[in-house]
């Protein structure tokens, strides 16, 4: 379930990019201060989604050597 979110999270990226160079509103997201603070909360929200379903944790101990 993480990795789906996450995936979500990574694939409306390039949109999100996009809205705020063209000064696109959409969302309530109605300024370019608005637009540029998504794109830095993206990161967050891609390592909530992965920490919060447990993705990060099954991650990492397959990444442990044996």
């Amino acid at each position: 379930m993480g990795e789906l979110a996450r995936g979500d999270f990574v694939a409306v990226f390039p949109g999100n990019i996009s809205q705020y160079t063209n000064g696109i509103s959409a969302f309530g997201l109605d300024t370019d201060r608005a637009r540029l603070i998504r794109l830095f909360f993206q990161p967050v929200l891609v390592a909530c989604a992965l920490w919060s379903t447990g993705a990060w944790a099954a991650y990492r101990a397959s990444k442990r050597p044996k």
